[in-house]
């Protein structure tokens, strides 16, 4: 058996349903819509969620909370994170992003104080905590918030 003897199995393939190409064609005059009403028109039928007239689901059911539209992503990374980096390297999104240590950039990325870092790093980041900052500074490492 060669590649180009491959076929479906019989049945396995409908023809196309061709309406609107007369009587003849099996699907009558209407092409398959049946007569009259909403649905036979063009651009007829009820749009999504309308319910005949009842009042739909969406606006039955109880509304809670908010979405802010204008909040923003921030990516965390903790302290104990940066040790993969060599001593006196660069860290910023795109550092962390190539050594896996984030998934995405978002809108930003914040360094948290959670673990300790003993040698001195260059940090290019949106964000620093309080006790992130210290630790670092007190390696001898150097942050820019951009």
């Amino acid at each position: 058996m060669n590649l180009s003897e491959l076929r479906p199995p019989k049945g396995a393939v409908k023809k196309r349903k061709r309406v609107g190409r007369g009587v003849g064609s099996g699907h009558g005059g209407t092409s398959c819509r049946g007569n009259k009403g909403q649905n036979a028109r063009s651009g007829g039928g009820v749009k999504p969620g309308f319910e005949g007239g009842q009042m739909p689901l969406t606006r039955r059911l109880p509304k809670r909370g908010f979405y802010n539209r204008f909040q923003k992503d921030i990516i965390i990374v903790n302290l104990e994170q940066l040790n993969k980096f060599p001593q006196g390297s660069v860290v910023d999104a795109e550092a962390l992003l190539k050594n896996g240590i984030i998934t995405r950039k978002g809108d930003g990325v914040k360094i948290l104080g959670n673990g300790v870092i003993d040698y001195p790093l260059s940090l290019r980041v949106h964000g620093v905590s309080r006790s992130a900052r210290e630790k670092i500074e007190a390696s001898g490492g150097t942050i820019e918030v951009i």
